[in-house]
């Protein structure tokens, strides 16, 4: 049972293209097995290249520059937010200490948003040229890699991730856009590599939405420091959870799961996926928790397949592309206020999605053809798409409709 609709059709050679890869994927899988491994690293990284590209921003600079819509109001949303404000002071501290759910909190919010921010201000500076913003990217990036050093307490992981997503796609597109002087680069590659990677680069066994998250932490962080090993690592470990995250049928009975968890009977899986026996396409491991956790492990899976699109190797058209789709078009279905049925999570949902639908509706529906009715209408009802103030900041701005 799924809740995506039926794709329209599309160009031959696209199809042709999926369909052998996603043949490829099931021969190398096999029934019940973990996704296969992804490819190697690139022989040569593209830059910028975290989830957002040189040809993506050019797009969207040229739609605001004409005032076109929905891009010039969601750069106004992104620029009057306090993610722009270039009177921004960062607050650093050598040690952010986090416990669950950030109790205690000591700099958890602080370095999340300061990341948030050096993303805002690079976009800014991308879409304007306006030095201003370029120059306050680098001053916050270069306040947290003068001194931070740790990362403590239960939530350390995630907060790692969470923070560690940001940080590189504000400095790629500082380092290969900006012509002026950052001086600090080196030190801010260090503290990536020193003090985020460590901490995320195995992975956790936690619920599925820490390991994507921190997954994509790392990926976007190998791709900066063009580190092929680690990018390598990563994107084998995206692979491994993403296809134990989102459910489709032809996984079989049960869910896959990650072999270093042990799930290995029926009850285990199902007290995993928070009580729910009855599995059906497009359910995630935490769906029946709530949609908003659901939401950050969504918005990963997109965030990673982008960055390896990017990067040359396109995941869309494997399990990856056909679990971000399903995964999208369930949560979108109930999103939207679609009867809870008393099979699915007893009958009650606590939803709040949030901005995550628009990276994967882009690569999706709008290049690879699919239909996708919910997460179309949750789309263009939500537009223009803010930010979680976690790790996900305006993505109608840089992937609303665009072709690149």
């Amino acid at each position: 049972m799924s809740s995506a609709p039926a794709r329209r059709r599309r160009p031959r050679a696209v199809l042709l293209a999926t369909l052998t890869a996603a043949l490829v994927g099931t021969l190398l899988a096999g029934p019940g097995a973990v996704a296969p491994r992804a490819q190697a690293a690139p022989a040569a990284f593209t830059h910028p290249g975290v989830t957002v590209s040189r040809g993506q921003l050019d797009f969207v600079r040229a739609k605001v520059q004409a005032g076109a819509q929905p891009w010039k109001g969601a750069f106004d949303q992104m620029t009057a937010s306090r993610y722009a404000d270039l009177g921004r002071v960062p607050k650093p501290r050598a040690v952010v200490e986090c416990g669950s759910y950030s109790n205690p909190n000591y700099g958890c919010t602080d370095e999340r948003e300061d990341a948030i921010a050096a993303y805002t201000n690079a976009l800014a500076w991308y879409v304007t040229r306006d030095e201003r913003y370029a120059r306050k990217s680098i001053e916050l990036m270069d306040a947290w890699s003068a001194v931070l050093r740790d990362h403590t307490n239960s939530n350390a992981p995630l907060q790692t991730g969470w923070a560690g997503s940001s940080w590189p796609k504000a400095a790629e597109i500082i380092k290969y856009t900006y012509g002026g002087t950052w001086t600090n680069s080196g030190r801010f590659a260090a503290m990536l590599r020193d003090v985020y990677l460590p901490e995320i680069i195995n992975g956790s066994n936690s619920n599925g939405n820490w390991e994507l998250t921190m997954t994509e932490a790392a990926v976007g962080i190998s791709v900066f420091l063009e580190d092929r090993a680690s990018y390598d690592k990563a994107m084998a470990r995206f692979r491994t959870r993403t296809a134990a995250y989102v459910y489709l049928e032809s996984d079989g009975d049960l869910p896959k799961t990650v072999p270093s968890q042990h799930l290995d009977t029926r009850d285990k899986i199902v007290k995993y996926w928070q009580g729910q026996s009855t599995f059906v396409t497009g359910l995630t491991q935490e769906t029946c928790r709530d949609f908003t956790h659901t939401g950050y492990g969504i918005s990963s899976i997109s965030h990673v397949a982008e960055t390896s699109r990017i990067q040359g190797q396109d995941l869309y058209g494997t399990d990856v592309g056909e679990r971000l789709r399903h995964a999208l078009g369930f949560q979108a279905k109930y999103q939207q206020g679609a009867g809870v049925p008393s099979w699915l999570c007893g009958g009650t949902l606590h939803l709040g999605l949030g901005p995550v639908t628009e990276v994967g509706y882009n690569a999706l529906h709008n290049r690879l053809g699919f239909a996708m009715d919910n997460t179309e209408a949750l789309t263009e009802r939500t537009r223009p798409s803010g930010t979680d103030n976690l790790f996900v900041a305006w993505e109608t701005l840089t992937h609303g409709d665009n072709p690149a």
